[in-house]
């Protein structure tokens, strides 16, 4: 029963391997060379092919022969995307993040050119009850999370905002002009997170690392936060990693490569 077991689970991973490299082919694809590529047999993946025919997970051209994906797929995907709620997924590393850090762990989104919080954990002196409240909003340039999700934002889209709403001083560290914000953009992008040094709310650090859905596009992002009292430079080079190693699972949940 056993080595049956195993063999089913070998035959399952094969039929995804199968689908994730037609998927990344940009068309249709040959026997040989999806058999090539994943190291089988003509043989075993025209087992599989004609699995996910009999399905309506795949076809064949009937004049080159080659093999591609159906729009099946895009409609499982839209099932799967209709149950989803970010927040589910993501609690847990929030709950994980506090306990770790010994700080509060907030998720955040972006909402009408505004930072919105989606979920905190508190850290354990509830101290920081000001802005990290669920539903709270922040404008986007003052916080680690904001600042995280407008590396979404191009050139033009990034002007507009500006001109708009401006770039208001919350604190003497908020950044406020539209040179200093590309730049540290610049920075976040490189490093793959951000940190709000008392930019939103004088003695409180914080750290953020965005999160990435499949197709690359940051739908949220996630932080830890603390008193300056605590939230020492050597502090957060270790919050750092453990923030950078969530937001990566995470992203990882939601399909990105």
């Amino acid at each position: 029963m056993k080595v049956e077991s195993t063999q089913k689970n070998l035959s399952v991973k094969r039929v995804f391997h199968i689908i994730e490299l037609m998927a990344k082919d940009k068309g249709s694809m040959r026997l040989q060379d999806i058999s090539t590529q994943l190291g089988l047999s003509a043989s075993t993946v025209l087992r599989f092919l004609n699995s996910l025919i009999e399905s309506k997970y795949a076809r064949q051209d009937p004049e080159t022969l080659k093999y591609s994906l159906t729009m099946k797929f895009c409609h499982i995907g839209y099932l799967v995307n209709s149950q989803f709620s970010i927040r589910e997924v993501v609690r847990p590393f929030l709950v994980e993040l506090a306990e770790k850090c010994q700080e509060s762990a907030s998720l955040a989104t972006e909402q009408d050119d505004m930072v919105i919080y989606a979920d905190v954990v508190d850290g354990p002196d509830n101290i920081l009850q000001t802005l990290q409240r669920i539903g709270k909003r922040a404008p986007l340039h003052t916080t680690g999370v904001g600042k995280s999700l407008l590396l979404n934002f191009n050139k033009k889209r990034l002007n507009h905002l500006i001109d708009k709403e401006g770039l208001v001083a919350l604190t003497k560290n908020t950044i406020t002009t539209k040179d200093a914000l590309f730049v540290e953009l610049e920075t976040i992008q490189s490093r793959g997170y951000a940190i709000d040094d008392e930019e939103c709310e004088e003695g409180v650090r914080c750290i953020a690392a965005p999160i990435r859905n499949y197709t690359g596009k940051i739908v949220a992002s996630i932080s830890v936060s603390g008193p300056v009292s605590r939230m020492t430079l050597k502090k957060m080079d270790i919050i750092r990693e453990h923030v950078i190693a969530a937001s990566t699972k995470i992203s990882q949940q939601l399909g990105f490569e």
